[in-house]
């Protein structure tokens, strides 16, 4: 973890804190555990998760690392409920997810970012974030085809919260613009904003800095550490960039073959030796996860 890095990561965090301060007028209360436990998936005879367990603690960054093939997608698609496990729970406080379909996992409060762009690319960015305030949305169709002043009301108050979550992530100024004309660092931020728009209580985040530049990670680093910090929102976070994991997670929990080889602190994950084996071969020391 380089110096200059974590300098950077703290004069952008410095430097949004205002819109930081505005956004946190509604922080989501009482944010609950989100609990895995003994959660096994199993694909024809391929056991892809093999009663994996961990615990995400309210209001922190929990990483979920591994090599490629160790099974983090599969997780995910079971938090976001595209996958139903063969055994195990899933709890978000006292609701069961497990075997809950997306629509009604997203409804209590679970947002998820994939890897790949989801963009309409012709739509503006505020749109695309007013996509975000679905769930929420409580005007009829046609209370909004036929402008009754409730959907009017309703409508000015989501447009406004858009404009204070775009405030947030640094995008207020690209609001107008077609969301395909972004850069592709400001096209992440927008799927993060649009995320954000649904107030989740648990974010996914899936490898969200993968594809940017050092400057790009730098900044959406930032982004995702004030939404732990000001929002208080829990996310879950997978990564390759060990750089970013080891700055921001507050937890790690490593899969190998599907199966949970350590769990824990970063500090201690990243000295843990079956990590180092799954990462390295057992070819270097553990020092050397972190670059």
């Amino acid at each position: 973890m380089e110096e200059r890095d974590d300098a950077s990561a703290r004069t952008t965090a410095r430097a949004t804190a205002p819109a930081r301060t505005a956004a946190r007028t509604t922080v989501p209360s009482g944010i609950p555990s989100l609990d895995v436990r003994d959660v096994t998936v199993r694909f024809a005879g391929l056991t892809a998760l093999d009663a994996v367990s961990f615990t995400v603690r309210p209001g922190t960054v929990h990483a979920l690392i591994g090599p490629n093939g160790a099974g983090k997608s599969t997780c995910f698609n079971v938090l976001s409920g595209v996958c139903r496990p063969a055994a195990g729970s899933v709890r978000l406080g006292e609701h069961e997810l497990t075997g809950l379909p997306p629509h009604r996992i997203a409804g209590l409060g679970v947002a998820r970012i994939f890897q790949n762009l989801a963009l309409p690319p012709h739509a503006s960015v505020e749109d695309c974030l007013l996509l975000g305030r679905h769930r929420l949305t409580r005007a009829g169709f046609l209370a909004a085809g036929l402008r009754l002043p409730s959907a009017a009301r309703e409508d000015r108050r989501h447009r406004e919260r858009v404009r204070e979550i775009a405030a947030f992530v640094g995008l207020e100024r690209q609001l107008d613009k077609p969301a395909g004309s972004l850069p592709y660092g400001q096209q992440k931020l927008a799927e993060l904003a649009r995320a954000l728009c649904m107030e989740p209580r648990v974010l996914l985040l899936d490898e969200p800095v993968a594809g940017m530049t050092a400057d790009e990670r730098r900044r959406t680093a930032a982004v995702v550490a004030g939404v732990r910090d000001s929002l208080g929102i829990s996310i879950v976070l997978v990564e390759h960039d060990m750089g970013v994991v080891m700055r921001l997670a507050d937890a790690v929990t490593v899969l190998d073959f599907g199966r949970r080889i350590a769990d824990g602190a970063p500090t201690d994950v990243q000295n843990d030796p079956a990590v180092v084996r799954a990462y390295l071969g057992g070819q270097a020391g553990p020092e050397e996860t972190a670059s």
